[in-house]
């Protein structure tokens, strides 16, 4: 093992560019990774063997729309009852299939009142989490609770986002019905005539028939899935949700493999899953390489994965070891489509066999899972010229395409085969799906033993796949044995996050520097307005507009309610109308983004503006991590405009109407229609991307030419800090050279406010942080983004360091999706000072979560105190952007992170807004801490860099902090 300054001083291994690459830092030595666990929920497989039976029997035709074997094709076990509410998102998911799965909600200690508002997708997810832990033997014996992350991977909205978008939209429909009825001139006996009695019978129908719920804002958030198995199985380790498109299950095994090597887990459960939910996207477009269009398929897969020398040591059986996994960016502007570059592609397979330290001709089987299969056949099939057939399958020939899910199916399929030693079977009629003939590839049409390599060592697969934001994706797995006759790749090591190579100077991991900052929030166009807003001390709180708000329709402010908001303050900014300059993006593709696309592109831009370079001078491999909601509003208001079906069906069935004959009902649904607008059409190409969530990043990467992998990341209101996490955990590892993180949402509009309200969470006036008054939040919209490097490399590269990232912590308090937990926000305090070498008394501001509620103030408070209290050369200075700029949600972070970044370079503590009297419940004296209300010189002692944490905590549990310092010249290598 090399020492960071040998390592500093080898070439680059990457085209020459003089970057510091993947190559380099993952060098052949790194610790594999063992596959311990496993389940598997498809339509024809409801475990594990039921998986494993599906892949070696000829099952002969399957039907890719709901995944099952064709009639007389062959059968597997299936387990009755439901796995959702049924119509709670009126998607097409009824009849297809993971609906006969049944889960008992009380199994995992839900309460009742919860239940109801629950995703499909977290009861399946919940139920795949069972299975895995148990298949992984620890039904009885626990895990190391604290040091185990739970990683969840989706793609577009879940039913409960679509059912509330819904109820929120039939209130309008509502108004345009009773307009409608008052026009058809037979009003009819009572108060308000036909009309208004019509309207709110359909309101109530509509609420019943989606199962309103206070706790809908909880329940479909995609962050509350793996919080919700954390609370189950009592994990207090990282919690996040995350989505790439069709690689989305790739980044999920990326992270916790990062995570893993980084020593900051024990233990990693990932789960991905794809269910047909919505009716706003499918069929997905095919590639541009002339791959056919198929249908999304549904879904749900977990893997438990720990570090091989846990897994020896605590006596885990192991199906197989994972020791790469290699994910570049093919970059190219335009509407989202699969890579049909081979270069790009065996750049890919290259670096990923040069980091296991194995020759490329070791591999025996290749598993093409998810987008691009064409693609990665294709180029080992040139690859591979001189090598001996090489058996080639994909895992879609039983499936079809579970998207989000296919790239964990494929390591689960794999994985399994490896362990029985069998080369599973390929369906006949998918042959033609693989270009195989007259290429060193080899179909396998009948299940056979998967032979030795001649020349020894383990047997070696390899599964790929491509996300149509332009990601590339190669694992490599290989068999375990015990054989002492075997080759960095199968012996037990110490976890790299403890090696020489991944530290500082001995003293923790290497610090990331800040080179590059954006930022956009209520009244303010960029980070220096953001900066100038906070230090004059006034809010930037007021009335939300009526183009957001619909007073008429949505606000009440008396009363809680499932359809109306009792506030009406927020912090909106506006939306740009147009691509920012040098960014050429067709208006019609522009016009279909996402508001938070938009904004996020801005913010990029700022940040290079800011910088005065241009993005290509970014080299290396890198990562674009977005904090930001997995159900973007531009998806949901797809799926609502196509529902029109569901609402007109509701309207024949209300008992105001019964009395109407068909030709008095039918001309009046069409006025409705006509008043209500048609929906636009559902085919157009740039529909997809406008509706994914990483689509954020994968905008900046591609518009912007960096070979940046993008993902979008979600820990509900910590997202932000959970992109940041990730992204450093990233460069620590050496699989990205440079990263983008932060995030975005914009939730002052009415659907928010809504769900908000319904459970109480928003202020009736305005968000007052540590205030006697604090009554709850007020929503605001943001974003802010930051360009990472490896401190030695921003050093090396000439950057201006403007801030370090010293250490991340994060944890899941496993007790309640709601109360927050003072002992689970001081373990993400604790973990994150785990890492660095100075103690709390040498910080001396804390960027606090500040969500303006007793209870939440109170907490985080008693939090900091079981942290920082203790003696201190001044007390510590808290503060909260939510008290100038409101609650930003996923955004909320890096919020937090740009004041404190800013307020460094400052070298000013800024103030806070709208304390008039400071809550004493807080006990402040405890720490000793304050609150002040006017900006003050940051004043440190001789030699001693100023050092700020930043928490930002999340519905579920999920608790984030992070630790900055100064960079001053000391900080050399």
């Amino acid at each position: 093992m090399t020492t960071p300054d040998e390592e500093q001083e080898q070439p680059a291994m990457h085209s020459g560019r003089g970057s510091s690459t993947d190559d380099d830092h993952a060098a052949p030595g790194s610790e594999p990774i063992a596959v311990v666990g496993i389940a598997a929920l498809y339509p024809a497989a409801r475990s594990v063997a039921d998986y494993w039976r599906l892949h070696t029997e000829a099952v002969g035709e399957v039907d890719r729309e709901t995944g099952r074997p064709a009639a007389g094709t062959g059968t597997t076990s299936t387990t009755t009852g439901t796995a959702g509410p049924p119509e709670a998102g009126s998607g097409s998911g009824s009849g297809s299939g993971l609906d006969g799965i049944e889960v008992d909600v009380a199994r995992f200690g839900i309460p009742p009142a919860q239940a109801a508002s629950m995703a499909r997708m977290q009861l399946l997810m919940l139920e795949a989490a069972r299975q895995c832990l148990d298949d992984a033997g620890y039904a009885q014996r626990p895990l190391p609770s604290e040091r185990t992350d739970v990683v969840t991977g989706t793609c577009f909205g879940l039913d409960r986002q679509y059912a509330n978008a819904l109820r929120v939209e039939g209130s309008r429909y509502a108004r345009d019905l009773e307009r409608a009825t008052a026009e058809a001139g037979t009003p009819g006996p009572g108060p308000g005539g036909a009309g208004a009695r019509a309207a709110e019978e359909f309101r109530s129908a509509m609420l019943r028939r989606l199962g309103a719920s206070p706790h809908d804002r909880i329940g479909e958030m995609a962050s509350t899935i793996p919080a919700r198995v954390a609370a189950a199985f009592k994990l207090r380790g990282r919690t996040l949700a995350v989505e790439s498109a069709d690689a989305t299950s790739y980044l999920g095994i990326a992270h916790a493999v990062d995570s893993l090597r980084c020593d900051l887990t024990d233990a990693a459960l990932v789960l991905a899953g794809q269910c047909h939910e919505g009716r706003s996207v499918s069929p997905v477009p095919g590639s541009s390489s002339g791959s056919a269009a198929l249908p999304l398929s549904e879904g749900v897969g977990a893997l438990l994965l720990k570090r091989l020398s846990s897994a020896v040591r605590d006596g885990d059986r192991v199906y197989a070891t994972l020791v790469d996994c290699t994910l570049r960016q093919d970059a190219r502007p335009g509407v989202f489509r699969h890579s049909s570059s081979t270069p790009r592609q065996r750049e890919t397979i290259d670096a990923s066999w040069r980091r296991t330290g194995a020759p490329a001709a070791s591999v025996q089987y290749v598993e093409c899972a998810g987008g691009g299969v064409e693609l990665l056949a294709r180029t080992y099939s040139g690859l591979l010229e001189a090598a001996s057939a090489v058996a080639v399958g994909s895992v879609r020939d039983r499936l079809g395409d579970t998207y989000a899910n296919a790239g964990l199916a494929g390591v689960s399929k794999v994985a399994l085969a490896l362990y029985h030693r069998r080369l599973p079977a390929q369906r006949a009629a998918a042959l033609g799906e693989l270009p195989v003939s007259g290429t060193p590839l080899r179909t396998v049409v009948e299940a056979e033993d998967w032979q030795r390599p001649a020349g020894g060592g383990p047997r070696r697969a390899v599964v790929g796949g491509a996300s149509v934001t332009g990601t590339l994706c190669h694992l490599v797995l290989q068999e375990y044995a015990q054989d002492a006759d075997r080759s960095q790749l199968q012996q037990p090591q110490q976890p790299q996050g403890r090696g020489a190579r991944l530290r500082w100077h001995g003293t923790g991991p290497e610090p990331i520097a800040v080179i590059g900052y954006g930022g956009r929030f209520a009244d303010t166009a960029d980070a220096d307005a953001f900066w100038a807003a906070t230090l004059d001390g006034r809010d930037h709180i007021r009335p939300v507009p009526d183009a957001l708000l619909d007073r008429e329709l949505y606000h009440s402010p008396h009363a809680l309610s499932l359809n109306r908001s009792y506030a009406e303050q927020g912090a909106p900014m506006p939306v740009p109308r147009t691509p920012p300059p040098g960014v050429r993006i067709a208006p019609g593709r522009y016009e279909a983004l996402d508001a938070a696309q938009r904004v996020g592109l801005a913010v990029a831009d700022e940040l290079f503006a800011r910088r005065g370079t241009v993005p290509g001078t970014l080299t290396g491999t890198g990562l674009v991590a977005v904090g930001s909601n997995l159900g973007l509003a531009t998806e949901r208001n797809a799926h609502t405009g196509r529902c029109l079906d569901v609402f007109e069906e509701t309207v024949r069935s209300l008992d105001t109407l019964q009395g109407w004959s068909r030709d008095e009902v039918e001309p009046l649904l069409k006025s409705v229609r006509e008043l209500y607008g048609e929906p636009g059409p559902a085919d157009r190409p740039t529909m997809l991307d406008g509706c994914l969530a990483s689509g954020v990043a994968a905008l900046i990467a591609n518009e912007y030419g960096l070979a940046a992998v993008p993902v979008a990341v979600e820990a509900a209101c910590a997202s932000s800090l959970a992109a940041v996490d990730m992204a450093v955990t990233r460069l620590r590892t050496g699989a990205a050279d440079y990263a983008l993180a932060g995030g975005v949402e914009l939730p002052c509009n009415a659907r928010d406010m809504i769900l908000c309200s319904a459970l109480g969470l928003l202020s009736h006036d305005k968000i007052t942080p540590f205030d006697l008054a604090a009554d709850g939040f007020t929503p605001g919209d943001g974003c802010a983004l930051f360009l990472l490097k490896r401190l030695r490399d921003a050093r090396r590269d000439g950057d201006r360091i403007l801030g370090l990232l010293r250490g991340v912590g994060a944890s899941n308090d496993a007790k309640s999706l709601i109360a927050p937990d003072a002992a689970g926000q001081s373990r993400a305090m604790r973990q994150a000072f785990e890492q660095v070498d100075f103690a709390p008394a040498a910080v001396d501001y804390v960027e606090a979560h500040g969500t303006g509620t007793r209870v939440g103030d109170r907490v985080e408070v008693a939090a900091m105190a079981q942290v920082y209290s203790g003696p201190r050369r001044a007390p510590l200075e808290l503060g909260s952007a939510k008290s100038f700029f409101g609650h930003t949600f996923a955004a909320a972070g890096a919020a937090g992170l740009l004041r404190a970044l800013l307020a460094v370079g400052a070298r000013t503590l800024p103030p806070n807004a709208n304390l008039r009297t400071l809550n004493p419940e807080l006990e402040l004296d405890l720490i000793p801490a304050r609150v002040s209300t006017g900006a003050q010189p940051w004043h440190t002692g001789p030699g001693r860099p100023r050092r700020a944490g930043v928490s930002s905590f999340g519905t579920g549990g999920i608790n984030y902090h992070l630790l900055l310092e100064e960079y001053t010249d000391s900080h050399g290598l």
